[in-house]
């Protein structure tokens, strides 16, 4: 299989824009997790001046709006995309996506903007000095901001397995119609938020970014990537042990060419190997370049990773 033919054959309903449509949900929704467990877990890291919550106010929004531009763009119609926006249909499951983007784009702005109050407040003390509305709606919801907490963290959760149901509702396909795809998807996504915030923490202090902030994504990386190993092996066991179609699809992907070399050079080697190989030299100096390397490494591997699958993924047709 030549470079060409692997990114365009017969059976490939969905390319590579869909590939970077999902990377990018799954960064949302995983900055989101995070946020959300370092607030319960490590309240006083969690404040405003937080890294992590700096990046999770910047990327939460910008990758979810670029993810569905790039999807609305790809479409046959994409003028016609708004129409999902307001006609529901709970067989489909791009109209039932539609509507939960809606509902975590929602929740985010108001779970942002009461974490940055006092920002807020600010600015529209300097900008909008008669617009008071906004103080006291911020000061009703600080009773309601646990449950706010829990409704985001179930969201985020929700939107990242999401972006696994959307290629698992393909039925026609073998590879992808696996119900572990949701798990294995919403925790790379998880991951993908790791390595950014790492990269941000990195990228912020430079010499040295050991604080609490590191240390609780250092302790949830560990979890995290040996989870993703595990349900990735049990994925493909999985398909070893389905029907004749399955096991097609199986060989397709991992049988030898292309997508064969990108699976275990791209998802195995940079995305679990160097991270886990290089994570005590890491942990002997949380120096920025050290970081940069692993993290980079890692965030590279869910790319690969989100590309194989689609790609492996509608090779075989059932």
């Amino acid at each position: 299989m030549t470079t060409a033919s692997a990114f365009h054959f017969e059976s490939l309903v969905w390319d590579w824009p869909i590939a970077v449509y999902l990377f990018l949900i799954g960064i949302s929704a995983g900055l989101v997790v995070l946020a959300v467990l370092l607030r319960q877990y490590y309240p006083n890291a969690a404040g405003s001046n937080s890294t992590l919550m700096r990046t999770t106010l910047i990327l939460a929004p910008t990758t979810i709006v670029l993810g569905l531009l790039i999807l609305i763009f790809h479409l046959t119609r994409p003028w016609t995309f708004w129409k999902l926006m307001f006609h529901y249909s709970p067989t489909s499951v791009m109209s039932m996506g539609v509507m939960l983007f809606q509902v975590y784009m929602a929740v985010l702005v108001v779970w942002l903007a009461k974490i940055y109050e006092a920002e807020l407040i600010s600015l529209q003390q300097k900008w909008l000095p008669k617009l008071s509305i906004i103080p006291r709606v911020l000061a009703m919801l600080t009773q309601a901001m646990r449950f706010l907490d829990i409704i985001m963290l179930v969201l985020a959760v929700l939107l990242g397995a999401y972006t696994g149901f959307l290629l698992s509702a393909l039925k026609s396909y073998p590879f992808l119609n696996n119900p572990l795809l949701p798990a294995l998807f919403l925790f790379s996504g998880i991951s993908s938020g790791i390595a950014v915030s790492l990269i941000a923490l990195a990228l912020r202090y430079r010499k040295n970014i050991h604080n609490p902030e590191s240390t609780f994504l250092h302790r949830v990386e560990g979890f995290v990537i040996w989870l993703e190993i595990f349900l990735l092996a049990a994925f493909f066991v999985g398909l070893a042990l389905g029907d004749d179609g399955k096991i097609r699809s199986l060989i397709a992907a991992l049988g030898g060419g292309f997508w064969t070399w990108w699976f275990w050079i791209g998802v195995v080697g940079f995305g679990f190997i160097i991270p886990l190989g290089l994570k005590k030299w890491v942990d002997k100096s949380h120096r920025a370049t050290r970081i940069l390397l692993v993290s980079g490494s890692s965030l590279f591997g869910v790319f690969c990773l989100r590309f194989f699958v689609l790609y492996a993924g509608q090779l075989t047709v059932a």
